[in-house]
């Protein structure tokens, strides 16, 4: 969990092929998965959040296969920060409400 403001931001841009300026929030999480980081733009710069959870480990919800991108909803994050397994295979809240028209 070395990296920065400027690695991160690479890996979202060049490895996930998504743009770090678009608001999404990108979830790092280290070898041991005892570590997290969060990078996010604001809108005048990068954020950087991290976390150290002192007992157990953060969840590794990408070994779980799936075909399509791997999106939180801001319920799941909150819960994968605070070190909690999912254990249902169903999403945990509805989709952001966005309007029609």
């Amino acid at each position: 969990m070395r990296k920065q403001y400027d690695s991160l931001c690479a890996i979202a841009t060049h490895t996930m092929k998504r743009n770090v300026f678009d608001g999404d929030l990108f979830v790092f999480i280290g070898r041991t998965r005892r570590r997290a980081k969060v990078l996010f733009w604001d809108g005048t710069g990068l954020c950087l959040l991290q976390k150290r959870i002192e007992r157990g480990r953060f969840i590794a919800p990408w070994e779980r296969k799936r075909a399509d991108p791997f999106v939180l909803t801001t319920a799941e994050l909150a819960l994968l920060l605070q070190g909690c397994e999912w254990v249902a295979t169903t999403r945990l809240s509805p989709p952001d409400w966005t309007p029609s028209g």
